[in-house]
């Protein structure tokens, strides 16, 4: 599976410059946050796959004008076409506005969604707009990540977890991604895409159910 995610910047070639077929190859699309409603109305209609996004501590906006189309599944757990995603906006609390959260306020949040997580048995993609702490956040109180979403990798050790929020023209040399127990950690800010197999086939043997599984390979969109 394709998957092409998106963070913070509206991409020129992917709107302002678009030509037809840019998208084609992607089976879904991943958004971070802090993106421009119509930035996101304008892929899921190019692409002809979904859009599933999060919101960033700047799209107080969507209130009145969310993306048309597309599906927010911030604080929720989808499945699509097998693939378990877990979706958590918004970043560290650091001024009044919306979609910010302190520790105890995202952890509350993830507490929520351990029945669905524990049902499903783990989770395959985590969606955030701000990073794990320690895992590509930035030292301002802004940019800080959460320690919840640490330890939220330490518990399921998903394939991917898709960020936003820290920019890569912050600083010279930030990593696009990050390994982490068994966890690819993706910096998301403008386009970025990662290739995923298709979730593990069922087979049954002997009356049980055995699943096969396949290590997950990933490459960056050029």
């Amino acid at each position: 599976m394709n998957i092409l995610c998106v963070s913070d910047q509206e991409c020129p070639a992917l709107w302002d410059y678009y030509q037809p077929g840019r998208l084609k190859e992607y089976d879904l699309i991943l958004a971070c946050g802090d993106l421009n409603s119509n930035y996101l109305s304008f892929l899921v209609t190019m692409a002809r796959c979904p859009v599933l996004y999060v919101h960033g501590n700047h799209d107080g906006g969507y209130v009145q004008r969310p993306p048309e189309g597309c599906d927010c599944i911030d604080g929720q757990v989808v499945t699509y076409n097998g693939l378990r995603i877990l979706g958590l906006g918004g970043c560290r609390k650091y001024r009044p506005g919306s979609h910010q959260y302190t520790e105890p306020e995202m952890r509350r949040r993830i507490q929520k969604v351990q029945p669905k997580l524990r049902k499903l048995h783990g989770i395959d993609i985590i969606v955030t707009h701000a990073p794990p702490e320690g895992l590509g956040d930035d030292s301002d109180p802004a940019h800080w990540g959460f320690a919840a979403l640490r330890e939220l990798l330490e518990q399921y050790h998903p394939p991917f977890l898709i960020h936003g929020h820290v920019h890569t023209t912050y600083g010279c040399n930030r990593p696009r991604e990050i390994e982490y127990m068994g966890t690819t950690i993706v910096n998301a800010f403008e386009r970025y895409s990662i290739q995923i197999p298709d979730p593990p086939c069922k087979e049954k043997e002997r009356g049980k159910v055995i699943y096969k599984t396949r290590l997950p390979a990933h490459k960056e969109f050029i």
